[in-house]
């Protein structure tokens, strides 16, 4: 299950890709409570879907230019001729639905920020004790009971490419729940 590199430790998915190591290493599994960095991943992981993440990495700065600097505001008052701008933009991956999705998330993301006071608050509402999990073993679930509840709860509110897979991936990536392998030097 590791991948041993420069004397540390790590999950063995990263392989030797230095665009996934970097990410491994700075942003997988780390907290964060910040509703841009969620907005950011929403917008990321729900791009993903039916895809790999490495494709998605490897866009992140045309998707971040694409969509505003991932600013949710200004995302949600996309129009359609945005939309069709966006379908000529080769950078991101050019899906009208993806892309339509990300604009009605946007708006139903704000939604939630005003009903819960942050996105981060409505998000760890479904924690255990309303903290991260820290996954002590080598097992790295595709799902979990927080991300069936969560996906649940976002579908019933319009969210779309938001399954309880892709909200799993989007818990790793925003570290409500940490997968490294006990034995990973990033953990």
């Amino acid at each position: 299950m590791s991948n041993q590199t420069d004397n540390l430790t790590r999950c063995r998915w990263p392989g030797t890709d230095e665009l996934y190591i970097k990410y491994h290493d700075e942003e997988w599994g780390k907290e964060v409570h910040d509703d841009e960095t969620f907005f950011q991943f929403l917008i990321l992981e729900s791009a993903q879907a039916g895809l790999s993440w490495i494709t998605i990495l490897r866009r992140r700065e045309a998707y971040r230019n694409a969509f505003a600097n991932f600013d949710v505001q200004k995302v949600a008052a996309f129009t359609e001729e945005d939309a069709d701008r966006l379908m000529q933009d080769e950078g991101i991956i050019r899906n009208r639905l993806k892309i339509k999705t990300s604009i009605t998330n946007a708006q139903l993301f704000i939604g939630i920020q005003k009903e819960f006071g942050s996105f981060d608050k409505y998000l760890y509402s479904f924690m255990p004790n309303g903290k991260a999990i820290m996954n002590h073993s080598n097992a790295t679930p595709a799902t979990s009971p927080e991300s069936d509840a969560i996906a649940k709860d976002m579908k019933k509110r319009g969210f779309k490419f938001f399954g309880t897979t892709i909200c799993y991936a989007f818990m790793q990536a925003t570290g409500m729940v940490n997968d490294h392998i006990p034995t990973c030097s990033f953990k």
